[in-house]
């Protein structure tokens, strides 16, 4: 996996995850409790389904 790829799933997680982030520990705290982890691992999941979703629209014909 390229480096631009990652970063763009690495932006497209954070958006998912920041949405279920209520409050300051959520986002500061050292600690990563099960359930940041949780909600972490589900948004590179979900990150991951929607590239492949774009690149099956947006295939390059050379492919």
């Amino acid at each position: 996996m390229d480096e631009g790829r990652k970063r763009v799933l690495a932006i497209v997680a954070g958006i998912l995850v920041a949405r279920h982030l209520k409050t300051t520990e959520d986002l500061f705290d050292n600690r990563a409790s099960p359930r940041t982890e949780a909600m972490v691992a589900s948004a590179v999941q979900w990150a991951e389904r929607i590239m492949r979703k774009i690149d099956n629209v947006f295939a390059c014909p050379s492919r």
